[in-house]
């Protein structure tokens, strides 16, 4: 086990750099849209390159960031209906959810994209919009987050095995829907209280 834990650190390191990373395509998408929107009032000149570069930063983002969105257990769930079962019980539809629907679905998607890549890469597909960009980045894109999520699901299976076998902690602690409400509104209300102390050093 302590293999498969090792490999499962280092594909969780590997998804933190690059979900991190990749959110600054965020930003820059932001960029591009803005310059984007002052080229065509200003000047009268766009491309539908710049609105295809927006859309592909943003699958990006969206893409090789989802890995380490489950890593860190941010995915979203029916919490009304999962939070109240025992921490046993999660444990237990969280390792079949992923053998069972994760690892199966990314699985097909990356032998589904992966020939369309090829084809794309080589016979150089461009998009169908005038002025548009070459296919093969988008279809390289999903395929990368398909597969940076297929090792997350493989690296949330070794450390689920682990947790139910108490080699390893829980990294997620059992939290009633009572209880998570309860710190949710309490960091709300930190944050208010922040904002509203700093409102007179702002105007001084």
């Amino acid at each position: 086990m302590g293999g498969l834990l090792a490999l499962s650190r280092g594909i969780d390191r590997v998804n933190t750099l690059i979900g991190r990373g990749v959110a600054w395509l965020i930003l820059l998408a932001i960029i591009v849209s803005a310059v984007n929107a002052i080229v065509r009032k200003v000047f009268s000149l766009s491309s539908n390159a710049w609105l295809e570069l927006q859309w592909y930063l943003y699958g990006a983002a969206f893409m090789l960031a989802a890995a380490y969105t489950l890593l860190e257990n941010e995915h979203i769930r029916i919490d009304v209906i999962y939070g109240r079962w025992s921490r046993r019980a999660q444990h237990w539809i969280d390792l079949l959810g992923t053998l069972l629907f994760l690892l199966p679905f990314t699985g097909i998607m990356i032998y589904l994209v992966y020939p369309a890549l090829r084809s794309s890469w080589r016979t150089g597909e461009i998009s169908m919009n005038a002025g548009g960009l070459m296919i093969w980045p988008a279809r390289a894109i999903l395929l990368a987050g398909f597969m940076l999520l297929f090792a997350q699901g493989i690296s949330e299976l070794i450390k689920k095995i682990a947790v139910m076998r108490r080699i390893i902690p829980d990294p997620n602690p059992h939290v009633s829907p009572h209880e998570a409400g309860l710190k949710e509104a309490g960091l709300m209300t930190a944050g208010l209280d922040r904002d509203n102390s700093s409102e007179p050093e702002n105007r001084a």
